[in-house]
């Protein structure tokens, strides 16, 4: 089955075992169930606690609420579930330990900042396509009040917040992939590399990450033989405004044109004007809540026959950053497709 898996160029690979997303599971907060998605969410807590005490526990709840709905949608039991790969943006992980160890699934635990979804979809899906599960979870999150209180100066302090800012959502998605034939297949996907373009600015991570989105893209193009126009979308997954008009202009400077398809998670989550988040929404949450709500309907139905989604991290902590060092980014390419389109990439 192994040798059916095969690697493309440097950075990519091509899944030709069948991998399925038989569903997913979308928790917001109340900003977030205010904002253009509303609808589409599964649950929209009208409180960021979540019935809990502390903004971390809260954020496990999330992240419980949210794998609990995808496996009652695929009409699967936590036992059902050889792994779950599963990681947020808290220290050591904790919002995903205390939030899935109830479920007490063999737990593969990521960090890739904000492209975390990326690279869980991306190594559950060699998992599956190589033959070592049936049915894996993948499960991420982030909240706007424990991600502040880690990294930045806490909300009471009232800071003015530049417009190259991003609002980190209050969200957690899961998906469960399987072996078992759905809608929606990840044909292949491409890993990012960590990319240094020397952005210190902890408040523009869209700068910090949109070097990282534009070398995934190049590279995933190249490796798979494609062009934009080849997806009707690319998505990225929490650049921002800031992010998306440097990314336009770095992929413009290599030739390469995505504006015609090119949409991110951070812009379509939020209406900045009206609800004041600046360049747009940012964190684990962000592509983790905006896929299953809003583009993964989509290619189910078949309006989107395939997309490019990567979601794109900023590599910080609050050492590194109180040490001076430099905000590097890096992005995980997903390439999913509806199930009409599999012969295509055969």
């Amino acid at each position: 089955m192994l040798e059916k898996n095969k690697q493309i160029g440097r950075q990519s690979v091509k899944l030709e075992n069948p991998v399925y997303i038989k569903s997913s599971g979308t928790v917001v907060g109340k900003m977030e169930g205010e904002g253009p998605l509303a609808e589409y969410f599964d649950m929209v807590c009208d409180t960021d606690k979540f019935g809990e005490e502390t903004w971390e526990a809260s954020e496990s709840r999330m992240q419980k609420e949210a794998a609990t709905l995808a496996l009652g949608k695929a009409g699967c039991t936590p036992a059902d579930m050889r792994y779950v790969f599963a990681g947020d943006l808290l220290g050591q992980n904790i919002a995903t330990s205390f939030g899935l160890m109830d479920f007490e699934i063999p737990l593969f635990g990521l960090y890739g900042a904000c492209s975390t979804l990326g690279e869980g979809l991306s190594l559950a899906s060699m998992c599956l396509g190589g033959g070592y599960a049936n049915q894996v979870l993948v499960v991420t999150s982030s909240h706007f009040a424990s991600a502040e209180k880690q990294f930045r100066f806490p909300v009471e302090y009232a800071n003015q917040r530049p417009l190259s800012a991003t609002w980190t959502v209050t969200g957690s998605g899961a998906y469960v992939l399987s072996t078992q034939k759905t809608a929606v297949r990840i044909s292949g996907f491409t890993t990012g590399r960590i990319i240094d373009y020397g952005v210190r600015d902890a408040q523009n991570m869209g700068a910090a990450m949109a070097p990282a989105a534009m070398d995934l893209i190049k590279n995933h193009l190249r490796d798979f033989n494609r062009k934009p126009g080849d997806y009707d979308r690319i998505v990225t997954g929490d650049l921002g405004s800031v992010g998306k008009e440097i990314l336009c202009k770095l992929l413009s400077d290599e030739g390469i044109d995505i504006t015609s398809v090119h949409e991110d998670c951070g812009m379509k989550i939020f209406d900045s004007k009206s609800q004041g988040t600046q360049s747009g929404g940012s964190g684990c949450g962000c592509a983790a809540v905006t896929l299953g709500a809003w583009y993964l309907p989509k290619l189910i139905s078949g309006e989107y026959k395939r997309i490019l989604f990567l979601p794109t991290g900023a590599l910080l902590s609050q050492v590194s950053f109180n040490e001076g060092e430099n905000v590097p980014g890096i992005a995980h390419g997903i390439v999913l497709e509806h199930v009409e389109c599999q012969e295509e990439t055969a």
